[in-house]
This record gives C-alpha cells, sequence and structure tokens, in this order.
C-alpha cells in the first residue's frame, strides 16, 4: 500500500466519521429519550398504584372502624344521625376505591379486597336492620360484632399483599 492510498483511505474514513457523527449522536439521543420516558412511565404508574393502594386502605380500615363503632353505639343506645352518614360516607368512599381497584390490582390483591369487602358489606346489612329493629332471627349486636372480626385478617392480608406488590419488604 501506498502513501496515496493511505492517506486517501483515511481521508474517506474521516469525511465518513463527519458525516456519520451527528446521525450515531441523534440515534443515542433518541435511545437515550426513549428510555427516560420508559422509566417515567414505569414510575407514574408505580406512583398511581401506590396511591390506589392507600386510598384502598384507607377507606376499608374507616369503613370497619366505623361499622364497629356503630355497633356499639347501638348497643349502647346512643347512635344518632351523625353517626349514620359517617357510616355512610364511609361506605361510599370503600365502594368507590373498590371498584377502582377492581380496574387496576393485580387478582391476588383484588380476591383479598373481595374477601374483605363480603364481610364489611354483610356487616354493614346487619347494622342498618340493627338500627331499623328489622333483625334477622338470631342477629345481635354481639354476633356482629363477632362477624365483623372475620374482617382482620383479611384486611391484614390485604395490606401485606399490597406492600408486597409495590416492593416494600420487612
Amino acid at each position: 500500500m501506498t502513501a496515496a492510498i493511505t492517506a486517501m483511505i483515511t481521508a474517506v474514513v474521516g469525511v465518513l466519521g463527519t458525516l456519520f457523527a451527528p446521525m450515531l449522536a441523534q440515534r443515542l439521543t433518541a435511545r437515550q429519550r426513549a428510555e427516560e420516558v420508559r422509566l417515567a412511565g414505569e414510575q407514574r404508574k408505580f406512583e398511581e398504584r401506590r396511591a390506589h393502594y392507600t386510598a384502598m386502605n384507607r377507606a376499608s380500615r374507616q369503613f370497619h372502624t366505623l361499622l364497629k363503632d356503630a355497633l356499639h353505639r347501638i348497643r349502647d343506645g346512643v347512635y344518632m344521625e351523625q353517626e349514620r352518614a359517617q357510616l355512610e360516607e364511609a361506605r361510599l368512599d370503600h365502594r368507590d376505591r373498590y371498584a377502582e381497584a377492581q380496574m387496576i390490582v393485580p387478582e391476588r390483591i383484588l380476591q383479598a379486597s373481595r374477601d374483605l369487602n363480603r364481610v364489611l358489606a354483610n356487616t354493614d346489612a346487619a347494622v342498618k336492620r340493627l338500627d331499623r329493629g328489622l333483625v334477622l332471627d338470631g342477629e345481635t349486636v354481639a354476633r356482629t360484632l363477632e362477624n365483623l372480626g372475620a374482617a382482620s385478617p383479611f384486611l391484614d392480608t390485604m395490606r401485606e399483599l399490597m406492600r408486597e406488590d409495590l416492593g416494600v419488604c420487612d
């Protein structure tokens, strides 16, 4: 190889490098942007899931607490309109969070929330019957409180599954 051929090859490589460098840089930038968009999307989905889990957990626990409080107040004869309104508001909030969860949460978490929802809904119906004096055979405040106790393990299971899904480990 002569010096002229070597110089020509070097010049061609230099020109090609100069021509292709902006295209390569643009391609690398596009890849980087695509990765940033993907990561931002994953982060947004995670934040949405965490927000839904937090709202669902809070609403379920609030509904559970107000059901227990209502039963104690019915037993003591001091269940008033204000408590009825609070319980109804908590029921509606729980219903809304449960409906949202049905659209976004994994099946194992949805099953845990279904189990919990069943206990809470049955207890809510019993509270309304007890409040109106339209009880079913054998339905008492004590028995309804006992039945509501079945919600605690479901609350715990649902919370544990949500934390696991979010990557929270103890």
